[in-house]
């Protein structure tokens, strides 16, 4: 079994170009998504006079296939000697088609747009982790996909303060900012294609048998580590309870901050996301991806059920922002156990059943939270989500980390 966490020795501080160039990437990506998604609910409503269930129906229908697609990219990937092509193939999909929402005249044209984008989400996702996986010094994952996330997270920082200047010192209309945000996705395509530089797997690391069918599928499944599938199921808990973030903007308004205040909180969660995902990434290599995601989650428990239970408004405002802190401690560590567990030849399809798994969580988490807000009140739905992620740390515990004390001193 592929230890979870790092060795005793010192790990490299040598960050690997692949891995700047990739966060490089993700970040103009974002940054592009990010001026374009916040504006879409209004775009939808008051421009093309869509309705609530036509919102909810286009991102549903784009989040899942988003989800579903990663399971098999994945798969796919590791089946070829490299694995850029996919990479290149899903950037540049959603690069290509995102802007074009600029030329909508109904909301089915937009399902139509999101529904390609999130293909190309789909198809890029688990081969660029996978990629990053085979390109950085295990004792040095945690840092790799701490920066990688950290460049992410800038540009969802950026794109929407990009937005809101085009729109409120430029003068700038929806279609015209649609159109701008073209060209951070247009660059993103130049890194990606002339500085992310990928070295030809040997066959003796590829995945048998034909990649997209079931059959592979349920083959590779049972060749998966024991603890692999444990850690999968740990993170359907944690997922359960973390529901759209939408619900922790409503929690901002029911306690009277106004939307101007709840958007600026948005933008400087993002920035608690970029120090938080930097600096976590680097600890989790010093102390143990498992043990880091441990602290990650009881963070977030903690957070999130204070958040249900606070009345001060700038309590809530705090609680928001601290939130972003348990980013840093999951996402990197999350990653890091998942290319350290996963047999080399089969990196690709465990980073696409990490994501499908957290996509199936997502839909029933938001369900359940938005029930229980309906029918407990906002202190029961954010409580729920505390023990969910409890459970979530528990199982961690026990299958990560005691069961291994245990292996030692047998």
């Amino acid at each position: 079994m592929k230890r979870p966490t790092t060795s005793g020795k010192t790990p490299s501080s040598k960050t690997p170009s692949i891995v700047v160039a990739l966060g490089v990437v993700s970040l103009l990506t974002d940054m592009s998504s990010e001026m374009i998604y916040p504006l879409l609910p209004a775009f939808l409503t008051q421009v093309l006079g869509a309705s609530p269930a036509a919102l909810g129906l286009i991102e549903g229908i784009a989040e899942s296939t988003s989800a579903l697609l990663k399971v098999a990219s994945g798969s796919f990937a590791d089946r070829m000697p490299r694995r850029k092509p996919l990479v290149l193939l899903g950037y540049g999909i959603a690069s290509i088609v995102r802007p074009l929402v600029a030329f909508a005249q109904s909301w089915p044209f937009v399902l139509l747009i999101r529904f390609t984008d999130r293909v190309g989400k789909g198809i890029r996702s688990a081969p660029r982790d996978a990629l990053l996986a085979d390109a950085t010094d295990p004792r040095n994952r945690g840092a790799a996909y701490g920066l990688h996330r950290a460049l992410d997270h800038t540009g969802a920082v950026i794109g929407p303060l990009s937005a809101s200047c085009c729109l409120l010192v430029l003068g700038l209309e929806y279609r015209q900012i649609f159109l701008v945000a073209a060209a951070p996705a247009f660059f993103a395509m130049l890194v990606l294609i002339f500085f992310v530089r990928e070295t030809k797997r040997p066959a003796t690391q590829l995945a048998a048998g034909p990649g997209l069918n079931w059959r592979t599928l349920r083959q590779d499944w049972r060749i998966l580590p024991r603890e692999l599938k444990t850690l999968f199921v740990a993170i359907f808990f944690f997922t359960l309870g973390n529901s759209s973030d939408a619900f922790l903007i409503l929690r901002l308004n029911d306690a009277g901050v106004p939307p101007a205040a709840s958007a600026m909180a948005w933008a400087a969660l993002h920035v608690v996301k970029v120090g938080a995902t930097w600096a976590g990434g680097r600890l989790s290599d010093q102390v143990g991806a498992a043990r880091m995601l441990i602290w990650g989650w009881l963070w977030y428990a903690v957070i999130f059920t204070a958040y249900g239970l606070a009345k001060d408004p700038g309590t809530i405002i705090s609680l928001f922002l601290l939130y972003g802190i348990h980013f840093g401690f999951a996402e990197p560590s999350e990653r890091a156990i998942v290319a350290a567990m996963a047999p080399v030849e089969l990196r690709g399809t465990a980073f696409g059943l990490f994501y499908f798994i957290t996509g199936l969580a997502a839909l029933p988490a938001s369900l359940l939270f938005g029930w229980l807000f309906q029918v407990f009140g906002v202190a029961v739905a954010f409580s729920v989500g505390g023990a969910l992620a409890l459970t979530a740390c528990l199982i961690v515990w026990i299958s990560l980390i005691e069961n291994k004390k245990k292996r030692v001193e047998t």
